[in-house]
């Protein structure tokens, strides 16, 4: 299921400033590895981040990004324009809001935290509605 990503990338020619951008590009992965499971910590636009660092540094990762067998087709999906599927803005919505919830009744003893991450999860719930929402699935 690889495929080549048909997209020709602009390297940036500064050598120095080219692994900057790339160990940004494994930095940004990473980060969104860690919000894939930690709540309110974005992955989606870690990802987006991660791709452009890589689409500008490293026409190799930014293949293995794109092609990626778990979240290739979001980044696909996303840079075409065509949203994300109903159901994976539900699945987000509802992970977003129950862990949350848990937070700020269980783990979270300031007042001011508790706002904080309400706050962080309304805004994020924002965005994720003002995505397009991929028709068909």
């Amino acid at each position: 299921m690889d495929k080549d990503y048909p997209e020709k990338p602009s390297l940036i020619q500064n050598k120095v400033l080219r692994i900057i951008v790339l160990l940004g590009g494994f930095v940004f992965t990473f980060l969104a590895g860690l919000g894939a499971i930690l709540p309110l910590l974005p992955t989606t636009p870690f990802l987006i981040v991660a791709a452009a660092c890589f689409h500008k540094s490293s026409p190799r990762f930014y293949r293995l990004i794109m092609n990626n067998r778990f979240f290739g087709h979001y980044l696909r999906d996303y840079q075409s324009g065509k949203g994300i599927s109903p159901r994976v803005k539900i699945a987000a919505l509802t992970f977003l809001w129950v862990t949350s919830i848990v937070s700020v009744f269980l783990f979270i003893p300031y007042l001011w935290f508790k706002i904080l991450v309400i706050a962080m999860a309304m805004g994020v719930t924002v965005h994720i509605y003002m995505i397009k929402t991929k028709k068909g699935t």
